[in-house]
C-alpha cells in the first residue's frame, strides 16, 4: 500500500496524527534549532568523531543528545550494555573515549551544543554525582532515563514506586542545576486494570523536578495519540525524539523489550517521508512547551542522506 492510499484508508485519521491536510498549516520557523540523538550514528562516532560532527554541522544540526553508558556509569550498567552492544553490532557509547572537556571542545568547534544526556536507572540511583558533574561540564540541561528496567514496571504498584524514585532523582538533579527527564518506549501507554501506567508517573511526580521526553515513534507504535498526550500534560514534555514511519506499524506486544523495538527499526524513515502528521504534532508540541527536538533514526543506513532529508524537511515547517 502506498503512502497516499494508506492515509486515505486509515481508520486512525481521527487521531489527527497521520498525514492529513494539516500539512498546509503555516508553521514557518516552527523549529529553530534541530538536534540529533546520537544513537542514530554510533558507528560513525566510533570510527571518526570529528568527521561525524563535521557532517552534522554541514547539515545544520546545532544540538545533540548523548547516550550511555559512560565511564562513570555503574558497573551494572556497563555490563548490561555489553550484551546489548553485541546485538546491536557496535561498542561505543557515552563520550566515545573523550573526556568531558575534549568532547565539549570538539562539539563547540562545530557549533553544536549538548543539552541532553541519556543514562540508566542504576547510575541515576547509585552514582548520580559524577553524572551531574559531567552534565555541568558539558553544558547539558537534562539527564534522561531512556527506559525503565523490566523489574520496575511489572505492576501498577511498581509504577508508583518508580514515580517516587523519579521524584528523588529529580530533586538530586535539581540541586546541581540539572533537570531529570523520562523518555518513553511503548510500555506504560496501554491501559492496565483500568489505568494507563504512564499516568501514574505523570500524576505522582513533581512537575518542577520530573520532566518528559516523548519518543514519537514508540508512542505511535504503542497506539497512543501524541497530540492528546501533549495537550493533557502541558509543560511536562520538554523534549522529543522526532521520527517518521513508512507505514502504520504497532508493537507485537506491549513494546517492553529490545526485540520488539528492533523489529520496528526497518520502518523508520526520514522526517516527512512517512505517515505521521508531523506539522500538526510538532505544532502541538511547541504550543505545549516543547524546548528541544532531536531527530532520531536508530542505526540509520546512509546517515549522510537520511539525516539531511530530516533536517531539510523540519527547517521548512
Amino acid at each position: 500500500m502506498n503512502r497516499r492510499s494508506f492515509v486515505k484508508n486509515s481508520s486512525i485519521l481521527s487521531l489527527g496524527v497521520f498525514s492529513t491536510p494539516s500539512e498546509c498549516i503555516n508553521n514557518a520557523g516552527l523549529i529553530k534549532n534541530v538536534g540529533l540523538g546520537l544513537f542514530s550514528i554510533p558507528k560513525m562516532l566510533d570510527t571518526d568523531i570529528n568527521a561525524a560532527f563535521s557532517m552534522l554541522n554541514k547539515m545544520g544540526y546545532t544540538e545533540v543528545e548523548l547516550f550511555g553508558p559512560y565511564t562513570f556509569s555503574t558497573e551494572k550498567a556497563r555490563k548490561s550494555w555489553e550484551g546489548a552492544a553485541k546485538q546491536l553490532g557496535f561498542n561505543g557509547s557515552g563520550l566515545f573515549g573523550k573526556s568531558t572537556d575534549e568532547l565539549k571542545k570538539i562539539t563547540k568547534s562545530y557549533g553544536i551544543s549538548i543539552p541532553s544526556m541519556h543514562t540508566d536507572l542504576d547510575t541515576l540511583s547509585n552514582n548520580i554525582g559524577p553524572l551531574l558533574d559531567a552534565a555541568n561540564a558539558l553544558g547539558s540541561k537534562y539527564v534522561v532515563l531512556p527506559a525503565i528496567p523490566d523489574e520496575n514496571r511489572k505492576t501498577l504498584e511498581d509504577y508508583k514506586k518508580t514515580a517516587a524514585l523519579f521524584n528523588k532523582i529529580g530533586a538530586d538533579a535539581k540541586k546541581q542545576g540539572i533537570r531529570f527527564a523520562y523518555h518513553n518506549h511503548g510500555y506504560g501507554l496501554q491501559t492496565k486494570d483500568g489505568t494507563m501506567p504512564l499516568d501514574i508517573i505523570f500524576n505522582e511526580t513533581d512537575p518542577s523536578q520530573v520532566y518528559f521526553e516523548m519518543d514519537l515513534y514508540w508512542t505511535m507504535a504503542a497506539g497512543a495519540d501524541p497530540i492528546q498526550l501533549l495537550n493533557k500534560h502541558k509543560g511536562r514534555y520538554t523534549m522529543m525524539h522526532v521520527k517518521d514511519m513508512k507505514e502504520n506499524k504497532k508493537f507485537a506486544g506491549d513494546g517492553g523489550d529490545m526485540m520488539q523495538w528492533m523489529a520496528l527499526f526497518p520502518f523508520m524513515t526520514s522526517a516527512g517521508e512517512g505517515v505521521f502528521d508531523l506539522p500538526a504534532i510538532l505544532k502541538a508540541a511547541k504550543d505545549n512547551g516543547m524546548k528541544h527536538f532531536f531527530v532520531e533514526q536508530d542505526l540509520v543506513a546512509q546517515p549522510e542522506l537520511a539525516l539531511k532529508k530530516s533536517i531539510d524537511y523540519l527547517k521548512k515547517l
